[in-house]
């Protein structure tokens, strides 16, 4: 796969960015409502992006409800629209593929909060829709089909249901042949059409009612601010679609094993893992569950797939032991990392799966990363060392304080970017005759917000006044309006 250009890149994240805010904003509106909700398509709550290895995984709603079975897909949208890409000459690009009728899609509108491409913010007001409703909508000709992306016919369209939606907040005061509402921030009457491109829409809501910015007041689907809870026996449900001759709905029940109850009988589980015919992420799932029931079997099987012959396979395994959380885990990705026969984006996906793990015996090894040549590992290693700041500072900085010249910039680029270190266990531990140390802790110092320090800066220039030089020549700059003014 080419590599992808930085801009391509940046827009690419932001991207994902808008999905995981989303997908994280349905999940704790379903938590509020008294669901349990999990992320069931793994990476639809992250944006982390895999350059070189493509990984394509089942095809299942984002999110599922452990104690009902109720799974939803979550739809972020800058600008709140019913719609779906969709394709008519693919099956698995279709706008439904995956999902059952009693499924749900999850509709949130993402605004941004920032100048990153991460720095998106999601609107409480989360709606439902479910899917049998879309696709009698669909039956009932009450869709609009957009013209194709491409010329040549077959390529993605975008199918829209129409609906009508509230610019801000109000209270409806009227339904007739349109809907009016007084908008809350300055009385004013506003009006909607209850028809859209001569499709009639159905209100959503009654008279009387206050509505929120964002919320579909007509469409041509019903549309629910909750869902239904349902009641099952979760295990015996579960035990019973591990067999489903649907691939989405074994591999969901494998995934909801991790988690039940750690006490269950996991021969389904063991079934999975020898079926030669079941597919690979469905056994990876199953020996997920296995692991975290403390069963070696789960561990052992994840170990084989570190070793498959498929790079995509191997990826998978990486990531799912970095969400088992335990030393086990732990020494199967070091041993992954120090196997220099392992393909590149292997290596650094398990030097992030560590950065997951969070696990202070990890810290060596990940310092240890700065002295290789592979610039990836390297920057992976670093951002994995600033997540163990969270709860290991103070050993990063013992290791700032014993590092190589090699070693010592990731070290400071972690510690830089946490910011949350403690100023005089900082100085501490700088050794005067050491410049290279010297000029990376300005680094680190210069880096933080000169608000949180500021009363302490003083005990910099009685110590070191050419470190406390340094460190307010880069807060200067850094805080100018030209730190960060682009040519183009």
């Amino acid at each position: 796969m080419a590599q992808r250009s930085f801009k391509t890149d940046e827009s690419f994240l932001e991207k994902l960015a808008i999905g995981a805010i989303g997908t994280k904003k349905v999940l704790e509106n379903l938590a509020q409502q008294g669901h349990k909700p999990v992320e069931l398509e793994r990476g639809s709550t992250g944006y982390k992006i895999w350059k070189s290895i493509k990984i394509k995984r089942v095809r299942v709603p984002d999110i599922l409800c452990i104690n009902s079975g109720i799974r939803v897909e979550s739809r972020a949208k800058t600008k709140l629209v019913i719609s779906m890409s969709h394709s008519s000459a693919d099956e698995t690009r279709g706008w439904d593929f995956g999902l059952k009728d009693e499924d749900y899609v999850a509709l949130v509108v993402c605004e941004k909060n920032g100048e990153e491409p991460i720095d998106w913010i999601a609107d409480e007001n989360v709606q439902y829709i479910k899917v049998i409703n879309l696709r009698k909508a669909l039956e009932a000709d009450k869709v609009v089909q957009e013209r194709p992306k491409g010329a040549q016919e077959g390529f993605e369209t975008r199918l829209t249901w129409p609906c009508s939606i509230a610019s801000s907040d109000g209270r409806v005061i009227e339904i007739s042949n349109r809907i009016k509402f007084k908008r809350i921030s300055d009385d004013r009457t506003i009006s909607l059409s209850l028809s859209k491109k001569g499709i009639a829409l159905t209100p959503c809501v009654a008279e009387g009612k206050a509505i929120k910015r964002n919320q579909i007041l007509a469409s041509v689907t019903p549309v629910s601010k909750e869902i239904p809870k349902r009641n099952i026996e979760p295990e015996s449900y579960y035990r019973n679609l591990l067999t489903s001759a649907s691939i989405s709905d074994r591999y969901g029940a494998a995934k909801a094993y991790s988690f039940l109850n750690r006490q269950f009988d996991n021969t389904q589980l063991i079934d999975r893992i020898n079926d030669d015919a079941e597919h690979i992420y469905v056994k990876l799932e199953a020996a997920a569950a296995l692991a975290r029931s403390g069963s070696q079997l789960g561990f052992d099987f994840l170990e084989s797939v570190l070793r498959s012959d498929y790079l995509e396979h191997r990826l998978e395994a990486v990531i799912i032991v970095g969400e088992l959380s335990s030393e086990q885990s732990a020494q199967l990705l070091l041993q992954v990392l120090n196997d220099v026969t392992q393909h590149e984006e292997i290596r650094g996906g398990a030097t992030w799966a560590l950065g997951e793990l969070k696990l202070k015996s990890s810290i060596p090894s990940l310092v240890n990363v700065f002295n290789e040549v592979s610039l990836p590992i390297r920057i992976e290693a670093a951002r994995s060392l600033k997540k163990m700041c969270s709860s290991h500072v103070d050993t990063v900085l013992d290791f700032f304080k014993d590092a190589n010249e090699k070693e010592r910039p990731g070290i400071s680029w972690a510690l830089g970017k946490y910011s949350q270190w403690n100023l005089a266990a900082l100085i501490g531990r700088i050794d005067q005759g050491n410049l290279d140390m010297r000029q990376w802790a300005a680094y680190i110092i210069g880096n933080s917000d000169p608000n949180r320090i500021i009363n302490n800066i003083e005990q910099i220039k009685q110590n070191d006044p050419q470190l406390y030089f340094a460190v307010t020549v880069l807060w200067k700059i850094m805080s100018n309006w030209v730190y960060q003014l682009k040519e183009y």
